[in-house]
């Protein structure tokens, strides 16, 4: 008989009995002290949030750099680096004021030059920034604390597209970079400075508190107001990601702090631990997907893509993923469940149970002739791995030649940017999250976008990118639903992605870590003002 996993944690459970970390693991991990933060978190292969949108990459991001603007818990907009700023009468010239006591972690100051810089970077990535560069007429110095943004029409978005998920700041040098060259100096303004010295990759990383760094004066409110760091430092122990019983054992010995994404089938372990507390950041929930590469077969042709949207059974996929249903729920919208956004337009492909028989057929006229499909699985994170074989066997019901591809997170965040065929290392599918939190933003959800150019399977619809421009300059609710109505019918015509359900899992952390910031999963985990008692 075979045990699972999950048996053995049952049995941990009902005898009373925490995890054990094995004594050669255990060597490994340093006691913590009331001025240190462990964390595991996803393994960080990508440093520039420029060149990747993984989670991993925008926590280290949100940690290091600065922003002009940032969002609050309530995605409100309010300036961050930035200390006055004035919109010209015509609406169409933006000039902001950096205020005083920025600079950077090698002792220089920053200047209007580097914001520009790291401005005109950005967007030539970001499908927001690439919607203001549409209509910018020029991005100036105008001195060394003074840059304007002057525009060929107004864009009434513009400071909320700066402030969500907008430029990280770097120095100006860094940020000549091209958008597709990784910067690795990871020398920003923010709270954090990285330790280049104790930097081990694929193990762990050390973020020390920068003592020089001057908070605004505002109250911390999701990226917004003080950024007030109350440890010394914060480690990343990565290498405990890929082995979650470690993970939770080294958690429940006070080892780690905090564990970013801990598996559902150990939560009631956690949960019977009066030391441990299990606590929603992402209050929004994430939406679970399958993005499809368009450019290579058999996903280039939209018949094959379409038999996807009939092929999943999404109750089985989330089964699969996240077990107990009180974690899972279906969805259909684009938008996910909970934003105003969110809508039934062209979702007559969903049907309880999916319809493998309708997928057989559709990708029959599709012109299917046995290529291989390679499906990304990411090992290290058990609910995308355990719905990646699902979808492969799903697949296989049906004919179609499917291939797993194992690797760590990070091997999968540098695989799905190969634009190539299979047989040249590229990829057909791959599993991943965004909070709807995100998606509700519609403009600045890059996972929405559709220009061929800024999310992995490359999309492309103009007319879908039209409307979701509209956004920028449409205030009244009922207009953007109406909206949001027609991109989700060219949205699903097209299928770019498929969606495997919505989920709402807990992080799990040590009672006497306190202060802890709660936001959307894909912009970062925020490491300022939490503490140790």
């Amino acid at each position: 008989m075979t045990i699972s996993r999950r048996d053995l944690f049952k049995v941990g459970l009902a005898a009373g009995t925490a995890l054990s970390i094995p004594s050669i693991l255990r060597a490994q991990i340093a006691p913590t002290d009331a001025r240190t933060v462990r964390m595991v978190t996803d393994n960080l292969t990508v440093f520039d949030p420029v060149v990747s949108t993984a989670t991993a990459t925008y926590t280290h991001a949100q940690a290091i750099y600065d922003t002009l603007f940032a969002v609050d818990t309530n995605f409100a907009p309010h300036p961050q680096m930035v200390g006055k700023w004035a919109i010209s009468d015509d609406n169409k010239t933006y000039t902001f004021e950096l205020r005083d006591g920025l600079g950077w972690h090698d002792g220089t100051p920053v200047t209007a030059a580097d914001c520009v810089a790291s401005i005109r970077r950005w967007a030539q990535a970001a499908s927001g920034g690439k919607l203001m560069m549409a209509r910018a007429k020029d991005i100036s110095e105008m001195d060394d604390k003074t840059f304007r943004i002057e525009l060929k029409e107004p864009l009434g978005a513009l400071v909320d597209i700066l402030a969500f998920q907008g430029p990280f700041i770097m120095r100006a040098k860094d940020a000549s970079f091209s958008p597709t060259e990784q910067v690795t100096a990871n020398i920003g303004s923010g709270p954090f400075k990285f330790n280049m010295a104790l930097a081990k990759a694929g193990a762990s990383f050390t973020y020390d508190r920068n003592e020089k760094y001057v908070p605004r004066k505002e109250p911390a409110g999701g990226f917004a107001g003080a950024k007030i760091v109350k440890v010394d430092s914060v480690i990343w122990d990565i290498g405990l990601f890929s082995n979650q019983q470690t993970a939770v054992a080294a958690l429940q010995s006070g080892e780690i702090d905090f564990l970013g994404l801990p598996p559902v089938d150990l939560l009631p372990v956690i949960e019977s631990d009066p030391n441990l507390r299990l606590e929603v950041l992402d209050k929004w929930g994430a939406d679970m997907f399958v993005s499809m590469n368009c450019l290579q077969k058999p996903f280039d042709n939209v018949k094959a893509r379409q038999a996807m949207l009939h092929l999943i059974d999404q109750e089985a996929m989330m089964r699969a993923a996240y077990g107990d249903p009180k974690y899972f729920r279906t969805v259909t919208s684009i938008f996910g469940n909970n934003s105003p956004m969110s809508n039934d337009e062209n979702t007559g492909w969903f049907k309880k149970g999916g319809d493998p028989e309708k997928a057989k057929q559709l990708f029959k006229e599709a012109g299917y002739a046995g290529e291989k499909v390679v499906i990304l699985q990411p090992t290290d994170w058990a609910e995308a791995s355990n719905a990646s074989q699902l979808l492969a066997a799903t697949l296989r019901n049906i004919g179609i030649n499917a291939e797993l591809a194992p690797s760590d997170w990070g091997g999968l965040v540098a695989r799905r940017a190969n634009k190539s065929p299979v047989e040249n290392g590229g990829w057909s599918l791959f599993i991943t999250t965004e909070s709807e939190g995100i998606l509700g933003t519609v403009i600045t959800a890059v996972t929405l976008s559709m220009d061929g150019e800024s999310w992995w399977g490359w999309p492309r619809n103009d007319e879908y990118e039209a409307l979701r421009a509209q956004f920028a300059n449409v205030a009244l609710v009922e207009e953007r639903k109406a909206l949001a109505r027609k991109m989700q019918q060219i949205r699903w015509d097209y299928a770019p992605q498929v969606l495997l359900g919505q989920n709402v899992v807990p992080t799990a952390h040590r009672k006497n870590l306190t202060g802890l910031i709660g936001m959307p999963i894909g912009m970062g985990t925020p490491m300022w003002n939490m503490q140790k008692a």
